[in-house]
């Protein structure tokens, strides 16, 4: 079992796999980065408001207008996280959607490998050739 486990975990798509999880996580960090340290602070600028701080309190002991302070009284439901979650998406989806675009284009772009035709063997050749003999003595 801890052979035929060794041979699964050590296959290229396997291995593949794993480093693009690893990619991902990371660029997933990058894009959560990017929205709430450079995107959020420019569309609260436009309006006035910071989205990371929308919250409804879900009990009368939530009375601070700071989520963090917020979630020590009690059970909120942070909508504005939830805002910031979905432009995240957003971003990642179209980024890998740009990326798949890419890709397909440099595929359609490279030339198909045009496969030259097998050689034949030589008994094949050796009968083709009888073959054509037989015709020539016949016409």
């Amino acid at each position: 079992m801890l052979e035929e486990f060794k041979k699964f975990a050590l296959k290229g798509n396997v291995v593949d796999l794993a480093i693009g999880v690893i990619i991902g996580a990371a660029f997933s960090r990058i894009v959560d980065s990017l929205v709430s340290d450079i995107i959020m602070p420019f569309i609260g600028a436009l309006g006035g408001v910071d989205y990371s701080n929308y919250f409804f309190g879900l009990n009368s002991a939530v009375t601070s207008p700071i989520l963090s302070e917020a979630r020590k009284q009690g059970a909120v439901l942070a909508y504005g996280n939830f805002v910031t979650v979905a432009i995240n998406f957003i971003i990642i989806a179209f980024v890998l959607f740009m990326v798949v675009k890419g890709i397909n284009k440099l595929q359609k772009k490279q030339p198909a490998k045009e496969e030259a035709p097998a050689a034949k063997p030589e008994d094949v050749v050796l009968l083709g050739e009888i073959r054509d003999l037989l015709k020539q003595k016949q016409a």
